[in-house]
């Protein structure tokens, strides 16, 4: 669940991880200034405890007192809370959209896409289908090309992901890319994410999906566009050798049964 050269002890501790995507680094902020929100909150909790306890505590106060509510502190508390709230929802509801949407490419990220090998018509985005089954990570990429366990993706490019489960649910998830979204038979889910720097980022199935649910890792590797135009070619030569040989030995054993 670590991203490029992040280590366990402090990759993630309090906030979410970020600095792989456009997208996850909008949920950190977004969660950072709710974690502050919540903060504040809690201290002012905790001062006027401390406060009361101090202030009312048995030796100076032998009598309880009768308390029977203040409409000023409760309306303004109540007020407050409201507030508090209604900020929140308006902040999350006002990022949501470039969370969700990766809004259209620019000139740089049309040249990255260009020499990654991303034709025109798809206007700058790669579109890569994730499939999940038990218990390992499947991804087809244009073309035919597929790869299992980790996906190749060029840096600087917007990579949609429309993702499906072949068994079980499972929940595809590289913490630095974005948010989890689960695999789910019969239904499609969508995300995206756009790579800032080449590197290693890795994550694992966050749903799960049988015994050997720990074993299904996922990783992502962003490599400039030119190596990822290549690696696509050699991609293809060696699926389309493998078939041919897989073809050869099954005309040989079926030669041989006959």
């Amino acid at each position: 669940m670590l991203g490029a050269g992040a280590a366990p002890a402090r990759a993630g501790t309090l906030l979410p991880e970020r600095g792989g995507s456009p997208n996850a680094d909008s949920i950190a902020s977004l969660y950072a200034i709710v974690l502050a929100l919540a903060a504040v909150v809690f201290l002012g909790v905790v001062a006027a405890l401390v406060y009361s306890l101090a202030r009312y505590r048995s030796s100076r106060s032998p009598v309880a007192t009768q308390i029977h509510g203040n409409t000023r502190l409760e309306i303004a508390w109540t007020a407050a809370a409201t507030i508090l709230i209604v900020f929140i929802a308006v902040l999350s509801l006002s990022r949501l959209s470039s969370i969700e949407h990766p809004g259209p490419a620019s000139a740089s990220e049309m040249t990255a896409a260009a020499k990654a090998g991303v034709g025109p018509a798809q206007h700058g985005t790669l579109h890569i289908k994730v499939l999940g089954r038990q218990y390992i990570w499947m991804y087809r990429y244009p073309g035919g090309v597929y790869s299992f366990e980790e996906m190749v993706a060029p840096v600087g490019v917007t990579v949609k992901l429309d993702i499906v489960s072949m068994d079980v649910a499972h929940s595809w998830w590289i913490p630095k890319l974005g948010g989890k979204f689960d695999a789910i038979p019969g239904l499609v889910n969508h995300t995206w994410f756009r790579i800032e720097k080449p590197g290693v980022y890795r994550g694992q199935c966050g749903e799960l999906c049988g015994r050997n649910h720990a074993n299904m890792i996922a990783q992502v590797r962003g490599v400039p566009p030119a190596a990822y135009a290549r690696w696509i070619e050699r991609q293809r030569q060696l699926i389309s050798g493998a078939n041919v040989a897989g073809a050869r030995e099954r005309q040989q054993l079926l030669s041989g049964k006959q």
